[in-house]
């Protein structure tokens, strides 16, 4: 038996709630691999987890993303040896661990130009912003794009991948004190979305033209704006909520609008299968490797550290990524 340190939640509520455990981890099973994990990725759907927005059954661990070393190879696994570096970031909740089994065929290889911690910081997220700029709308040079919520971490992905593809970027905050992070991450123009007249503003950015696809994942504040700034048989991906659902809609307004394309894509149907995660995770590396995205590490906690790391996220004061190391 392996020991490993684990965070488990009885309850769900504000960060206290995550508690730090010591677990016997079983050798892995048939087609498991046992990881000694050497960095952790957060993202804000922990937060929304751990606090009950979207509830999990109790008791429940907590993160979606790791990179580790295969300590142990259980029955069946021939894709993957002892000492290889590995990462996933669809194999269950609990990536919140300091070891942990996962199923090989969950596992992605991390190339040897990838360090841990900014494979750990950028995957999740890059597996995001990899489906919605080449499956669900694929950029071109000449595109105009807008991308909601631009200082965020996908946000930033987006509007970076974008313009490496020779897109015109305009992104949206949510405040004056993100714009800087959004101009640096690579948009054109920069509009802040709590004014009331940001749609007018978009359009005057681009010289009065409307974005070939608008990525919107903040949903309730900026749903109806962003049908407002698409141009006619244009896609609206609507990938996310952080102001809340969005409103809703009768479908002939997207003809009213344009003969528009509303969709509502995520991530894991985008990686059902052992086959599309491998494709997708090689074109996320493959767009690391060409600069196309840039890492921003914010702030590293230790694992046991892991509530001051969701209070860090949930105060907005960190710029770029969150890392734990366990």
């Amino acid at each position: 038996m392996t020991k490993a340190r684990v965070v488990s939640l009885s309850e769900l509520g504000s960060a206290e709630v995550i508690k730090l455990i010591d677990k016997e981890l079983p050798p892995p099973g048939k087609g498991e691999i046992q990881l000694r994990q050497t960095a952790i990725g957060f993202n804000f759907i922990d937060v929304y987890q751990r606090s009950g927005v979207y509830p999990l059954d109790l008791p429940t661990g907590l993160g979606h993303e790791a990179v580790g070393v295969v300590e142990a190879l259980g029955e069946g696994v021939t894709n993957f040896k002892v000492g290889d570096r590995v990462m996933y970031m669809n194999a269950g909740i609990g990536a919140y661990a300091s070891a942990r089994n996962v199923a090989a065929d969950k596992l992605v290889p991390v190339p040897s130009n990838v360090s841990d911690e900014v494979a750990a910081a950028v995957f999740f997220k890059a597996m995001t912003a990899q489906y919605l700029i080449q499956k669900t709308y694929k950029v071109k040079a000449g595109d105009i794009v807008l991308v909601h919520a631009a200082a965020g971490g996908v946000g930033q992905i987006l509007a970076g991948w974008a313009k490496a593809l020779g897109a015109f970027v305009v992104g949206t905050v949510g405040s004056q004190a993100k714009v800087a992070v959004a101009k640096e991450a690579g948009c054109d123009a920069v509009v802040d979305y709590s004014k009331p007249n940001w749609v007018e503003e978009v359009i005057k950015a681009t010289g009065g033209k409307k974005a070939n696809v608008v990525y919107d994942s903040v949903a309730k504040d900026t749903f109806l704006g962003s049908l407002d700034c698409v141009a006619p048989f244009g896609t609206l991906a609507l990938f996310g909520g952080a102001s809340g659902p969005a409103p809703e809609i009768q479908p002939e307004i997207l003809n009213k609008k344009g003969c528009l394309f509303l969709t509502r894509p995520s991530v894991f149907p985008h990686n059902s299968t052992p086959a599309l995660l491998q494709e997708n995770a090689k074109a996320v590396f493959e767009a690391i490797a060409k600069g196309y995205i840039k890492v921003q590490i914010g702030a590293k906690f230790p694992l046991e550290q892991a509530a001051d790391a969701h209070r860090a996220a949930e105060s907005r004061k960190v710029a770029g990524a969150i890392v734990m190391i366990p």
